[in-house]
């Protein structure tokens, strides 16, 4: 998902009579941990959860906690105990129950798995040492494509995005082991420390493989300046965000003139792609490339090669080599312990074989009910986006229009696919890594039968049990997992409130991101288009700069600062999105009425509720390379930044010009 796919929020519990009551009691608000001693105007976020954030405890084995992704930690002790189970009961071969359970079974057996070794890569390494020229390292690529592995080509199938109905092949830069190419060339403290972690690792993973300290040293040493040097060629976050500037659709041919090193038309034929054109997104990527399969010595690409491939396999192979990546990403998160094995597993079974994981868990946890109450939401808020379009003062009414075409043109997918995915693999109870590598080049063959067909507007692209939402702007489609479908986000016996500042905002977020600096630039089609006047493009433009400025200037970790370009895509769903929610809320009989619960109004707990479902706690390290890598803002910032620009709040809460994050009326952003 390229897919270029906007996750951007992250179980619906079956609650027992005793939690039911439980929540009538609270009226879905936690009022008692409100901090009314820090203004709602200085700052809402901690006025709302400061009470929380100042207590709240960070598992050693966790990054965070809170709403938001986190939601994902007690989610995954219900998909633990799917998988204990089916582990432990007999099934037929083949089964749903058969493959999860003897795949998580094969993955707990960690005596097997260490006696092992290494042993599982010894194939690999030994055909990466054996390779004898440029020729026979690039088959060996392309065979590794096979397997997913995609180290030097980053190759996917999905929509062209000027003809959305034809999946072609699209090449995207890789190369790289650091979380972004930033890394490679920052100068101060906590990006130094982390250089020298990931080449710390790096050797650990030769010196594991039987290397002397010095050989390894001289290793990793060799594959980190590879990687520098890819890196200087690699587009940023920023600039990938620039639709058109990564769209380059070239023949193969000529692509074979020019970098004739990449041997592209022997990869696609290897992989069984009769493709006379393909997508470059980063053509300096693959120049660069080309460049220096020419100049680096075959005996460095090769060191390379094997580092990768150790990196990629580590945590499936024993305990020592789990370790030493474990070690590597402390200094990245911040988080001190690992999980446990047990969960370990349950994301390896959810990454692997998540829609077969997923059937079970919506068979056990997924009320129906909320399909057709969130499908509702959805609906009115489509309708309150509409109205929002209508009374836009900076768009002509030939764009309205094309906008409202292009919002009801939206597919809606709730809870989880009609059509689920399928794993043709034989999965053994006693060969993890067998199983791994089975899946991983069963992945590879599920997106390489998609070229040159119709894309499949039935699929997913995240599972049923994941707590998240996402617009895909090359199929116009929102998605609401199951996952994502409960407290604090949605609760059907919850006030209208809760649930519109809640699920409601996230809906409202992922019909904004179809109007966002990138999905913009798409049709209702899933093309990308000009369907704006120019001068209204232009008023567009000028509003999400100023989106831009604004973000910039709030800060995180005292110096750090949110990246305003990189997140504006977020920014500006975030601030379409609680409009959006407020206007369908107001539709409804609470949203009309005034009457108070636990001493507040329907409008002050619809924004209780917004800042409820951001309420987080992160690690800084983890915060650090967030803000560098993430394209949303900090939880802070998804509440305190959209608020700032939202009129209901200050007349709900009485927000005056002394307060902090008080806006003067014609400082308040609005773009939808």
């Amino acid at each position: 998902m390229r897919k270029l796919v906007y996750a951007s929020f992250f179980l619906l519990l079956a609650c027992g009579p005793e939690d039911q009551e439980n929540k009538t009691e609270t009226h879905f608000i936690k009022v008692d941990e409100i901090n009314p001693s820090i203004r709602p105007g200085d700052n809402f976020f901690m006025h709302v959860n400061g009470t929380w954030y100042d207590t709240a405890k960070i598992a050693d084995d966790q990054v965070g906690v809170g709403s938001y992704s986190f939601l994902n930690t007690p989610q995954k002790q219900l998909l633990e105990n799917i998988l204990t189970e089916a582990s432990q009961e007999t099934h037929p071969t083949g089964s749903i129950e058969q493959k999860v359970g003897d795949f998580y079974a094969s993955g707990m057996d960690t005596s097997a798995i260490n006696a092992r070794g290494y042993e599982p890569l010894i194939p690999i390494l030994d055909q990466i040492e054996g390779i004898q020229d440029q020729k026979e390292m690039m088959q060996f690529i392309a065979t590794e494509l096979k397997s997913n592995n995609q180290t030097l080509i980053g190759l996917r199938i999905s929509p062209d995005d000027e003809n959305s109905s034809i999946n072609i092949v699209h090449l995207s830069q890789t190369g790289i082991g650091l979380p972004d190419r930033d890394y490679y060339f920052k100068t101060d403290s906590s990006t130094l420390a982390i250089q020298n972690a990931y080449q710390t690792y790096i050797s650990q993973l030769f010196e594991l493989t039987g290397s002397s300290v010095q050989e390894a040293e001289n290793a990793a040493t060799v594959v980190y300046g590879i990687e520098k040097a890819l890196a200087e060629s690699h587009k940023t976050r920023v600039e990938r965000r620039q639709v058109k500037e990564n769209y380059h659709k070239l023949a193969v041919s000529d692509i074979e003139k020019k970098d004739p090193n990449l041997r592209l038309a022997s990869i696609l034929e290897e992989l069984g792609l009769d493709a006379d054109s393909v997508d470059v997104r980063q053509p300096a990527y693959y120049d660069k490339l080309n460049s220096l399969l020419q100049s680096v010595p075959l005996s460095d690409w090769k060191t390379y090669l094997k580092a990768h491939t150790l990196s990629t396999y580590a945590s499936f192979l024993s305990t020592p080599f789990e370790n030493a990546s474990f070690e590597y990403n402390k200094v990245v998160s911040g988080q001190s312990k690992q999980l446990t094995r047990a969960q370990q597993m349950v994301q390896q079974v959810d990454r692997q074989l998540g829609f077969d994981l997923g059937q079970l868990y919506v068979k056990r946890y997924f009320n129906e009910d909320a399909k057709k109450r969130v499908l509702d939401l959805v609906n009115n808020l489509q309708k309150a986006f509409e109205n929002r379009i209508n009374k836009l003062d900076w768009m002509s009414d030939s764009t309205k229009a094309q906008a409202k075409e292009k919002l009801y043109a939206i597919t809606k997918k709730i809870g989880y696919p009609d059509e689920w995915r399928e794993y043709p693999v034989s999965i053994s109870r006693n060969k993890y890594f067998e199983n791994v590598l089975a899946l991983r080049k069963d992945a590879s063959r599920y997106e390489l039968e998609k070229f040159g067909k119709e894309p499949n507007r039935e699929e997913w692209g995240t599972t049923p049990s994941t707590v998240t939402a996402y617009y895909n702007p090359s199929l116009n489609e929102i998605v609401f997992p199951a996952g994502i479908l409960q407290y604090p986000y949605f609760d059907l016996y919850a006030d209208d409130a809760v649930n519109y500042g809640g699920i409601g905002m996230v809906i409202g977020h992922e019909l904004t991101h179809a109007f966002d600096d990138q999905g913009a630039q798409f049709d209702k089609e899933g093309n990308v288009k000009n369907w704006w006047t120019e001068e209204d493009y232009s008023k567009f433009k000028a509003k999400t700069q100023q989106m831009i400025e604004r973000y910039d200037t709030f800060t995180v970790l005292d110096s750090v600062h949110v990246k305003g370009a990189m997140t504006i895509g977020e920014n500006t769903a975030d601030n379409g999105g609680i409009y959006i929610a407020y206007d369908a809320f107001k539709m409804t009989e609470q949203g009309q009425d005034t009457t108070k619960i636990d001493g507040y109004t329907p409008d002050q707990r619809f924004c209780l509720s917004i800042a409820n479902i951001w309420r987080v706690k992160t690690r800084d390290e983890y915060m650090r390379t967030y803000v560098n890598t993430n394209s949303h803002s900090p939880a802070i910032w998804r509440v305190n930044g959209p608020l700032m620009n939202f009129e209901p709040f200050y007349q709900a809460f009485d927000i005056q010009p002394t307060d902090k994050n008080y806006k003067a009326e014609n400082e308040r952003i609005k773009i939808w």
